[in-house]
């Protein structure tokens, strides 16, 4: 028996491995625990109200959850800025978005998997295509927050209040 979040950590460490920017770490740390917050805010904020949920039969969704955000999460940027260090080595400016498209698409191609195969479920009005969305302005705001950190927060807290408003969760955590 396998475990799709184990599965998934490893398969990005691998993948990282080959294909991420390991020498510029240190350029991503930033980045990458402003990715990782943004997770734990969700988690905290949709505690009494979930919009996704990590399942499993082996580990809890919780240890998914923290799966996700220390393995995941940090080897997605070391392979997204790889791919951007491509594109401007290129000098393929044009390119970016097709950058953001293609992240964006893999995220969710690997959220449809995960939920075909029953690791992921959706509840409150979320989907599939909430999360495209949602990882269309993620990836964009990921390049900001490494360009101009000061600049994405702002945008990020604002949206965070629209789909706190749009999807009605609770602020029950400020008891």
């Amino acid at each position: 028996m396998f475990d799709f979040h184990i599965i998934l950590s490893l398969l990005s460490i691998l993948i990282a491995w080959k294909w991420g920017d390991w020498r510029n770490w240190k350029l991503y740390y930033s980045t990458i625990l402003y990715m990782i917050l943004g997770d734990l805010t969700y988690i905290i904020l949709s505690s009494n109200k979930p919009l996704w949920e990590y399942e499993s039969r082996i580990i809890s969704g919780d240890f998914a959850e923290f799966l996700t955000a220390i393995v995941v999460f940090p080897c997605t940027c070391l392979i997204y800025f790889e791919l951007y260090s491509k594109v401007i080595k290129a000098k393929r400016i044009a390119y970016i978005p097709f950058l953001f498209l293609f992240s964006s698409s893999i995220y969710s191609a690997i959220e449809w998997l995960s939920f075909r195969m029953g690791a992921f479920s959706y509840h409150n009005g979320w989907n599939i295509w909430w999360s495209f969305g949602f990882n269309c302005i993620m990836f964009p705001l990921l390049l900001l927050h490494y360009k101009k950190p000061l600049l994405v927060w702002p945008i990020s807290i604002a949206f965070a209040f629209l789909m706190i408003n749009y999807f009605h969760l609770p602020f029950t955590i400020m008891k």
